[in-house]
């Protein structure tokens, strides 16, 4: 019996949660053979799931070839995912020869459909938890306590604007564990908007202009309270009429009172002003046009993060309009386009499965996302096949994938990956044994993004004379640098230099008569340096411990 593509939808659906653990039990075995029965059928959701299980080796031998093969069938069936990996691979050389115009390409298919579906609002928040961050410097994931938003809803219901505006803007944008409610939003942007609060009546007028399921548009309703905003020099409100009278919602089509209130609303910084000033100069509405001060406004717009700021630098910058074609410039900002596309809502359930010990689930979602070119996920992932908390991969498989992974991400400029890089050759974790590949690594992190850790590894390896020339004095350097660079790196710093010093005065004994007493890794053995550290720093502890204010009886 032929398949419906109604029929054909609802088994990638079910694929795909089999394949997450979400929010079916998770079993990749039974996914393959629901991708193979799609693919057969010129599902391009089947092609797409059959290159990402061939891509990782998820129930089936690694086959990057056939990987390769399913997703360009997916991307041509038109699968923005499938369209997102191919875009990343030709961009990053991954398992492709480099390609930035094909990169475009494909980047500019996806954004043109994420670009369409973003409203005035600027597009969803993406959080992007870093779980190494998280774990080394107590970074919070930024999702808010159950406890913190029944607070902020009591402290709304008793009054206070402030929790009205700030939970009605959490339901109006969603994200940080709260769901896009717009319903929830109107009640209390509501509450709000009557006690005389400007920020509040705007965004219930951008509320009523979008329309949504649960609020239907309503111009005359959008205008009324645009209108009260602006009376208070809100620039959200101005903005807002602004939008109005561009378009003609509502209200005659008016250009110039148009580019009045967007002006005034830029001026005070607000990202729709800029964005729809950038619009104007770009297209010439009611102004002259000038690509120039569009590109200014475009810029001005997205440094606030509005996706079709992004959007339109990318237009540009790739057809060469008003400036010199670029097309690197225009991959990246596609790339960012792309990725603020619904699918990033992922990079949350991944986090929440994570914390929740659900770890093979977690691991799988950051995989697919890496696969799109998610620069978060890909050291996530990484991070989870470090800690060995994969059931699914023994050890050794498990850091030979996170090697994979770390590489992509430090690729795109992630320095933590960069540093893990150089840990991984240093110690022959998933390869072998490599000083000198390690030492690159480190400088790369140290020399392009001024990393600290890696200053100070760079340091104990010219120390040691480790991948390169043994040389005190560049030591000596590269640790100043790391204590320079961070806070943190002052104490393990100075420690290095207290032994540092002491390896100066051994070898300048050595010219003496009691040189032959003096080879330190004859007499003391390989790993002294370490024995000394740990010994200054319970010295340094003991210090500390009894140096503490002493609490009278």
């Amino acid at each position: 019996m032929r398949q419906t593509g109604g029929n054909m939808d609802a088994k990638a659906l079910v694929a795909w949660a089999k394949v997450f653990g979400n929010p079916l039990k998770q079993d990749i075995y039974v996914a393959k053979e629901m991708f193979i029965e799609l693919a057969e059928s010129g599902n391009p959701e089947g092609h797409t799931g059959l290159g990402f299980l061939y891509a990782t080796g998820l129930s089936v031998n690694v086959s990057q070839a056939r990987a390769l093969i399913h997703y360009t069938f997916g991307a041509l069936g038109g699968n923005s995912w499938a369209q997102m990996v191919l875009g990343y691979r030709y961009w990053s050389g991954v398992t492709v020869a480099t390609s930035c115009e094909r990169a475009l390409d494909f980047y500019r298919q996806v954004a043109d459909k994420v670009s369409q579906g973003v409203s005035f609002g600027g597009g969803a928040a993406i959080q992007r938890i870093r779980l190494l961050d998280e774990l080394e410097n107590g970074y919070t994931s930024g999702i808010l306590d159950n406890d913190l938003i029944e607070y902020y809803q009591l402290l709304a219901e008793k009054g206070d604007v402030q929790a009205q505006v700030g939970l009605g803007q959490l339901h109006y944008q969603g994200g940080r564990g709260v769901d896009l409610d717009y319903k929830k939003a109107m009640h209390y942007f509501t509450q709000a908007a009557n006690a005389g609060n400007a920020m509040a009546m705007a965004y219930l007028g951008k509320i009523y202009l979008d329309g949504s399921d649960e609020v239907p548009a309503n111009n005359d309703t959008a205008f009324k309270y645009f209108k009260k905003a602006s009376e208070l020099n809100n620039p959200v409100g101005l903005s807002g009429l602004g939008l109005m009278y561009l378009y003609g919602k509502g209200v005659d089509k008016d250009y110039s009172k148009a580019h009045q209130y967007f002006l005034a609303a830029a001026d005070q910084g607000w990202v729709d002003g800029q964005l729809q000033l950038g619009n104007m100069y770009f297209s010439g509405l009611g102004v002259k046009k000038d690509y120039k001060l569009a590109n200014k406004y475009f810029s001005l717009a997205s440094q606030s993060g509005h996706v079709l700021a992004y959007y339109n630098l990318a237009q540009m910058h790739a057809l060469g309009t008003g400036m010199l074609r670029s097309c690197p410039t225009a991959v990246e900002l596609f790339k960012n386009v792309a990725e603020r596309g619904r699918w990033g809502e992922i990079l949350m359930q991944a986090h929440a499965d994570y914390r929740e010990g659900r770890y093979d689930e977690s691991f799988v979602q950051y995989a697919l996302l890496s696969e799109l070119g998610y620069e978060v996920a890909q050291s996530n992932a990484a991070f989870l096949l470090d800690r060995g908390e994969l059931p699914m991969f023994n050890k050794q498989e498990a850091l030979v994938r996170a090697l994979l992974y770390w590489s992509r991400a430090a690729a795109q400029g992630y320095s933590a990956a960069q540093v893990k890089l150089g840990d991984y050759y240093y110690y022959g974790l998933g390869t072998a044994v490599d000083y000198e590949t390690a030492a690159t690594h480190y400088r790369l992190a140290s020399d392009q993004q001024h990393n600290a850790q890696a200053m100070f590894n760079l340091g104990y390896m010219h120390e040691q004379g480790l991948g390169m020339t043994r040389d005190m004095h560049l030591a000596k350097r590269c640790y100043d640098r790391a204590a320079e660079t961070s806070a943190d790196a002052k104490v393990p710093v100075a420690l290095a230099l207290f032994k540092l010093n002491l390896m100066f005065s051994f070898e300048n004994m050595k010219e003496s008569p009691l040189s032959n007493l003096l080879d330190i890794n004859e007499t003391l053995g390989s790993n002294w340096d370490l024995y000394l550290i740990t010994t200054l720093a319970a010295v340094l502890a003991g210090i500390v411990y009894f140096r503490r204010p002493q609490v009278a009886p």
